[in-house]
């Protein structure tokens, strides 16, 4: 890999702005965001990626490359929770392993979004699509999770399948990234240029604004998640790192374009701390979020917009 690809992204404000959040608590700051604020501020940034990505999609054809990649995304969802249930179950429990099955065969529109700002900063593009995927791509792993936990715990009563499906596509994040995605594809383009300045030009600084929150609820999270021991922080990093490699060579199958392929490694690799959880409420009430959420969220996020990327972009880049 590259040294200097590395550097840069290090080196990028959005992800410096990332490392004085985890300063910010490590020092016991009374640094704060308001929670209003940054609800704001994740809305805005999903409708400004699904609003940016409908834009895109309304200028493709929708044909058989299109549903190549589409199916192989939804494929990817659903095929990690599979091998990571069956690799954590003995370990962690069944309940506890179909939570984490789930959210790492899930998808993070955070980290999508740090991705199509990394590639922005390489210039290199990516398809609109690949905003319709991601967003497909959340419901199967939390279907999957949930089959799993249906055939291997028999304690206790489970929510049915059309329960779980549609509480996963009525949640706020999805929705809001669907929804903005279907105006960006239906809005007139001429009309569309008159919000270019708030869905385009301030995206960065509110993603700064974003991840320097991020960073301080990261940091937060890591005593709740030491007393799981060596076993949970070492799958937190090669889970990910599994899936995007796998993924950044697998994908040369599917789409030529370096862009997407990075995006699709991207997605492989990164974990679902936001409808997942809501989810696995109800799926697994005796998973512990104190697990889970700090995996995805504590240690595979910041994994993934510091050494990740640059290694997945290395290997489409190599392939």
């Amino acid at each position: 890999m590259d040294l200097s690809l590395l550097l840069s992204n290090l080196t990028n404000p959005t992800l410096l702005f990332f490392m004085l959040g985890i300063v910010a608590h490590l020092v016991r700051s009374d640094l704060e965001i308001p929670p209003t604020t940054i609800k704001f501020i994740s809305l805005y940034l999903l409708f400004s990626i699904g609003f940016k990505g409908g834009q895109e999609l309304a200028h493709e054809h929708i044909n058989l490359q299109f549903m190549g990649e589409l199916l192989f995304g939804m494929a990817i969802a659903g095929a990690i929770p599979v091998y990571v249930f069956f690799l954590l179950r003995n370990k962690l429990g069944v309940q506890n392993a179909g939570a984490i099955a789930a959210a790492y065969g899930s998808v993070s529109a955070v980290t999508f979004v740090a991705a199509s700002g990394f590639l922005e900063a390489k210039e290199l593009p990516f398809s609109g699509h690949m905003v319709a995927i991601m967003a497909l791509m959340e419901s199967p792993a939390i279907i999957v999770g949930m089959v799993l936990l249906m055939r291997f715990d028999k304690e206790g009563d489970r929510p049915t399948l059309g329960h779980m499906l549609r509480h996963s596509l009525t949640n706020g994040s999805v929705l809001m990234l669907i929804g903005s995605l279907v105006i960006g594809l239906v809005a007139d383009t001429r009309q569309a240029e008159g919000i270019k300045p708030f869905t385009t030009d301030i995206f960065k600084g509110f993603l700064a604004v974003f991840l320097l929150e991020m960073g301080m609820v990261t940091a937060a999270r890591f005593n709740a998640f030491r007393r799981y021991g060596r076993t949970v922080s070492v799958m937190a990093v090669l889970i990910p790192l599994v899936n995007g490699c796998a993924v950044a060579w697998l994908s040369g199958s599917i789409t030529p374009g370096p862009g997407d392929r990075f995006m699709f490694a991207t997605l492989a690799a990164s974990a679902s701390y936001i409808a997942v959880p809501a989810a696995m409420r109800l799926a697994a009430p005796k998973a512990d979020p104190g697990l889970y959420i700090p995996m995805a969220l504590g240690v595979t996020f910041p994994l993934n917009i510091t050494l990740g990327m640059p290694v997945y972009l290395a290997i489409v880049q190599g392939t």
